[in-house]
């Protein structure tokens, strides 16, 4: 497979003020750089994509996951490395680069808020000069795929946000991108709309062979999508490799979150599982990932239990694992 984007050494460096300044202060400080403190955002970092992946990029916050997807879409130039998305220099923003690319952040709005959907749509097919036969066959695909034809003449404020994230996505995609960078897409979502998101990014890639790094904080999501995992934090990278490594390694457990109709010694719990919290009516426990399906029935016969969800463990968990060597 051909390389779509190679990351070399990449640096980048802020300029943060440090303590309370007045405004004044602040203004002055713009121009002052040694009354600043550096900040390494990113720290040498190297890695390739191949074309049709899908990569997990993920890490604490302001561990250098969106400066990396700033600097790689080029709204952000960095301060030494090499970079190439699809063999462009992207800070260049040639018209043939930004053609190949569609940038997504969860909840970051690019439609007209006053206007019908279908208006924002047609903006941006005269944006990327999109003919008119081309346009009419991927606003209809991807419409079809997240099945919103009947919201095309709505306002855009009256949209749910699960709906406005569809939305935000087909505006991103009429062009038929090479490279998708998604920063968050299924933040603030419910369960419904997270996987109907994470369904339609499966069938794009597929259909698309798109090349697509997605940053979250959500399990599920990598669990769905990705193969493969980079792992930053602190501006370095700590862990590049196959998702099922991590799972297998680091995320050998799972939680089971209860609601509970009536209250329950402890001790009684601890006979079946290890118990994480327990306030009653609620209840969280952690099982062996091999042993869930086993104990949450065992649960449900031995409690009087109104609600129970099976969830994995939080990513930020297992990056603290992984990075203090715990495992």
């Amino acid at each position: 497979m051909d390389k779509a984007i190679i990351v070399d050494h990449l640096s980048k460096d802020f300029f943060v003020s440090e303590g309370k300044k007045s405004i004044s202060d602040a203004i002055i400080n713009l121009f002052k750089k040694e009354n600043k403190k550096r900040v390494k955002a990113l720290k040498e970092i190297s890695f390739t994509i191949q074309s049709g992946e899908i990569v997990g990029f993920i890490g604490p916050n302001g561990a250098g996951k969106t400066t990396t997807m700033k600097i790689l879409s080029g709204l952000l130039y960095p301060n030494s490395g090499f970079v190439s998305v699809l063999d462009y220099d992207p800070f260049l923003k040639s018209k043939e680069f930004l053609k190949e690319i569609s940038v997504v952040f969860g909840q970051k709005n690019q439609l007209w808020w006053d206007l019908p959907v279908i208006n924002s749509f047609e903006f941006n097919k005269a944006i990327y000069e999109i003919n008119d036969k081309d346009y009419e066959k991927s606003l209809n695909e991807l419409v079809s795929l997240l099945g919103v034809s009947e919201l095309l003449n709505t306002q855009v404020r009256k949209l749910s946000l699960g709906q406005r994230m569809k939305m935000e996505l087909i505006a991103s995609l009429l062009h038929r991108p090479k490279v998708l960078f998604l920063d968050e897409p299924t933040l603030g979502l419910d369960l419904t709309a997270q996987q109907n998101l994470r369904d339609f990014i499966y069938e794009y890639n597929k259909k698309y062979n798109a090349t697509i790094l997605l940053t979250s904080h959500n399990m599920n999501d990598l669990v769905d999508l990705c193969r493969r995992v980079i792992i930053i934090d602190g501006g370095q990278i700590i862990f590049d490799g196959p998702f099922d490594e991590i799972v297998k390694k680091y995320a050998t457990e799972k939680n089971i979150k209860i609601t509970l109709s009536e209250e329950v010694k402890i001790s009684e719990i601890e006979e079946i599982t290890k118990v994480k919290k327990y306030n009653y009516p609620n209840l969280t426990l952690s099982v062996p990932r091999s042993t869930v399906a086993y104990v949450a029935a065992e649960l449900l016969q031995k409690l009087s239990i109104t609600d129970l969800n099976i969830e994995e463990t939080p990513i930020e968990d297992i990056i603290r694992t992984i990075f203090k060597g715990e495992k």
